[in-house]
């Protein structure tokens, strides 16, 4: 019964990440869907990109249920799931991840949650795990990278939040008023008085 519990919940989750993350690209124009945010590259569109490459890998190849997706081969990863090439269209990467999610779902639905998986580019002694090691790994890779999508998203129009339902108009005064507060005290905190 718990292991039902638990797997329900982790799935849920992963479930509700995956929607937060699709939703930070809703509304932006084609370049700032792409355009390097940070200076490792950290785009919007590369994010999903990757999470749905994560999710394809993990929930495929772990469990010998390789996903239909051409991936390339993961001792070949060279960072090409972190962007979108002009090639690449923003509907195609999102069907790419919503396509995963179908294949990722049908693994988690039919396997228990001790079912064991490989995972050959975790280095000894772990490579050998089960389906609740990979849902939890995966389940924090997606929070990683929606935290992620969340503060690049907010850096390019100020929009931040899981979900449209919950968003609140954004009071620029009241941003403004709260950074200055908050850069107050990291400045008194960095010279106190004496």
């Amino acid at each position: 019964m718990i292991d039902e519990f638990a797997k329900d919940h982790l799935h849920g989750r992963l479930r509700r990440d995956r929607e937060a993350l699709l939703w930070k690209l809703d509304g932006l124009s084609e370049y700032d869907a792409r355009r390097p945010l940070t200076a490792t590259g950290t785009n919007l569109l590369g994010l999903v990109k990757h999470v749905a490459t994560v999710e394809a890998r993990y929930f495929g190849e772990v469990f010998d249920r390789p996903s239909p997706e051409p991936l390339p081969r993961w001792q070949d990863s060279d960072g090409s799931d972190l962007w979108a090439t002009e090639d690449e269209t923003r509907d195609q990467i999102v069907a790419f991840y919503r396509r995963t999610w179908e294949h990722s779902d049908a693994t988690i639905d039919e396997l228990p949650l001790d079912a064991p998986g490989h995972v050959p580019w975790w280095s000894e002694p772990c490579p050998n795990t089960n389906l609740f090691a990979v849902m939890v790994h995966v389940l924090g890779e997606s929070i990683r990278h929606t935290g992620q999508a969340d503060i690049v998203r907010e850096s390019l129009d100020g929009r931040t939040g899981l979900r449209a339902e919950h968003e609140k108009q954004i009071d620029e005064e009241a941003r403004a008023a709260h950074s200055a507060r908050i850069e107050r005290a990291a400045r008194s905190a960095a010279h106190p008085t004496a």
